[in-house]
Parts: C-alpha cells; structure tokens; sequence
C-alpha cells in the first residue's frame, strides 16, 4: 500500500497536482492538518477535490475547529478522535495541537490530548494490523524543535515503540523522519511550499516492512 501524506498546505494547494504525479500509484491520501490559514472551513474542498483516492484527515492548529463538520461532509473521513480500518491497517487521527504562544483557533490542553488518545491507545493494544497514527502535533521531543526548545505533544508519546508510524507536522522547520524503537515518525514537510512523503507498506506473512520517501516539487 501507498500512502501520499501532506502537511500544512494552509490554503495554499498549487503543488499538490504535481506532488502526486511524482508519487503515482496512490492508495490513501493522509493529510495532517493546517487544511486552511485559519479558514474558510470550506476552502479544504478544494484541496480534497485534488484526490480521487480515499483520503484522511485531521485539522490543525490553524483551522478553526468548526472545519470538522466540513470534513464530516465530504468526500474525506475525518479521523479526529476517530480510527478506521483500510486493508488491514489500523488508522488512528487526533488533530489541533497542544497550546502554543499563539493563541491559534484549534488547541487542546495535553490532560484532553491524553484522554482522547488513551481511549484510541486501549482499544488498538490487541490489533494485529500495522497501526498508524495520523496527527497534526508531533510528540514531544522528536521533530518538534523549534530554536532550541521542544514544543510536541507528551500525551502522543504513549505510542512511542507501539505505533508502527506515525505522520505529523505543525512545526514547518522539521521535516523529516526520525525512529524510535519500533516506531517511524514523518514530518512530510510543508505541503504550501512543495513537500510531501511517500510511504510504501508492504505486508507479507504477517509481516510488514515500511519504506519512507521524502518528495518534493520543482520550484
């Protein structure tokens, strides 16, 4: 399966065409937040009008929270709070982003970051399918350096060494990817400016292996 993943186009989609005639044979999109520059809600429209694969997303920092009930009706799954299966793999999507020093429309304080992860994390303990974490926040600590100081989410370090992947953004300035145990951690990059990630995962005897490409568009 191949996974297409942007993050924090903020309203800005014109590389998105080119982005995925680079990735070709795209499976699921996964798009982690910041759909908007903080609204309208209905411009992410337009951006899921781009795919005629099945897409997932959540919002970010930077959208305002009323872009849930967008998402809700349309063509995309909303996966804030929610989780689904796609053949055969488990995923799992929490969306704003822990409080910043901005004020943004759409933060969660890390005691509702952790209630609502936790009750994700319990029900996905058994699962036998590669679990993938789909969030707007990257966990504390890992690509989530802005200057000198760290600014992830704590309540998503519970998935750490559990979650087969996890796709994140909000900070522009740390695109990359980064392992820890178990677990791949992907900041595609900032989908406004031209970045994206290809993520192939290949399931073979009840194995799968995880191939990271970072993509990104000519200017």
């Amino acid at each position: 399966m191949r996974l297409f993943a942007i993050a924090d186009p903020h309203g800005n989609y014109s590389k998105i065409k080119e982005l995925l005639a680079m990735a070709e044979d795209v499976d699921i999109v996964l798009i982690a937040g910041d759909i908007t520059n903080f609204g309208p809600d209905e411009k992410a429209l337009e951006l899921f009008s781009l795919f005629t694969q099945p897409v997932l997303a959540v919002p970010g920092n930077c959208d305002q929270e009323s872009i849930i009930d967008v998402i809700e009706n349309s063509q995309a799954t909303n996966l804030h709070k929610n989780s689904t299966i796609i053949e055969g793999i488990k995923f799992i999507g929490m969306g704003g982003s822990n409080p910043t020093p901005f004020c943004t429309p759409f933060e969660i304080q890390e005691c509702d970051y952790e209630e609502n992860l936790d009750r994700m994390r319990k029900e996905s303990l058994n699962t036998k399918e590669p679990l993938v974490i789909l969030t707007h926040a990257p966990p504390f600590g890992i690509l989530d350096n802005v200057g000198d100081t760290h600014v992830g989410c704590k309540a998503l370090n519970a998935f750490l060494n559990e979650a087969d992947l996890i796709i994140c953004g909000h900070i522009h300035e740390a695109r990359g990817i980064q392992k820890y145990g178990k677990t791949l951690i992907v900041n595609p990059g900032m989908a406004a400016l031209g970045f994206a990630a290809l993520i192939d995962i290949d399931m073979e005897n009840n194995e799968h292996i995880i191939n990271v490409n970072l993509i990104e568009a000519l200017r």
